[in-house]
């Protein structure tokens, strides 16, 4: 089966935080984009958010003001969920982390999609393989894990479910990158898939380090923000363990890997924490007081630091 040859339409299921930055993407790429919601009002708002995206990247010069436009007019909000299904070369679901709606979900689109149709979804943590179950045809099935936000992170995770053609993939992989976006293929479906496998082992051992009283909180974040986390943009950990010298770099693994948090499951500490009902900013209080912070402050500074970066990258 040859996927790829024509697309032009994509339907998009989900209105927040990911639906309508990855409906953006893809109308940046020269698609139509249909974003689906259960209601007019949500996908109105759908929309809004795809638009005021577009804004935000001609702004600051990361696409031209032309480009944004044309981009925003190939933006639709609807309803009619079959009808958006049947008429889309590609659909992209980021729906609830929820195995068996997400199972439904899929048997559903696969009866009504055309046999070249990808279906995708953006899941970040379940598997492809499970989602792919009920489809009659499962290898036009993946994921597409867009990162947040997904209008400014170039990364997309394309992970291969067991019966997943290569063709279906590379032609995914192939739209990306017309659509911008810095796309890698993962090549077994396992927990995590690739990014969320290594930022889970830094977020584990971050928990422990506090647990033990090796430093801070605030400590802890400091190293990420002004150390490693600083210089990865241009220098992945397996570049810089080959520039420092692999030699080097198994002698320290050898001393330290003895030393840090290795039990199956999260440590003792983050466990008490949610059991006190200390879930983080929504709750007021978490690693941090969230009483005197900002969750919108922190998620703005972080949006203004991914913007710098683009607009360096792009000069």
């Amino acid at each position: 089966m040859a996927y790829g040859t024509g697309w032009n339409t994509a339907a998009v299921i989900g209105t927040g935080m990911m639906g309508p930055g990855i409906a953006l993407t893809l109308a940046l790429g020269g698609m139509r984009a249909t974003i689906l919601s259960r209601t007019d009002d949500g996908a109105a708002r759908g929309v809004d958010k795809a638009m005021r995206q577009a804004q935000i990247l001609a702004e600051n010069g990361l696409v031209t003001a032309d480009w944004a436009a044309r981009a925003a007019a190939r933006i639709v909000g609807s309803t009619a969920f079959d009808q958006a299904i049947t008429a889309a070369d590609l659909v992209v679901e980021s729906a609830p982390e929820d195995l068996a709606f997400k199972q439904d979900l899929f048997a559903r689109m696969d009866g009504l999609a055309g046999p070249r149709t990808v279906l995708a979804s953006n899941t970040s943590g379940l598997s492809i393989t499970a989602i792919a179950a009920g489809c009659r045809l499962p290898e036009r099935v993946l994921t597409t894990h867009f990162w947040n936000p997904p209008h400014l992170i170039p990364l997309v995770e394309i992970v291969k479910g067991e019966k997943t053609s290569d063709g279906a993939a590379s032609a995914v992989r192939q739209l990306l990158i017309a659509c911008g976006k810095t796309p890698v293929i993962v090549k077994k479906d396992r927990p995590g898939q690739l990014g969320n496998r290594l930022q889970m082992a830094l977020v584990r051992e971050a928990a422990n380090i506090v647990a033990e009283g090796i430093a801070d909180v605030e400590d802890v974040d400091s190293v990420v923000k002004n150390g490693l986390g600083l210089r990865m943009p241009a220098y992945g950990i397996l570049e810089h363990m080959d520039v420092a010298g692999l030699d080097l770099a198994i002698s320290v693994l050898e001393y330290v890997v003895r030393d840090l948090y290795n039990e199956p499951r999260a440590p003792e500490y983050l466990r008490e924490m949610v059991r006190r009902g200390d879930l983080g900013a929504k709750t007021g209080r978490g690693f941090y007081d969230w009483s005197s912070k900002s969750a919108d402050e922190v998620r703005a500074r972080r949006d203004a630091f991914l913007v710098e970066v683009l607009r360096w990258r792009k000069r």
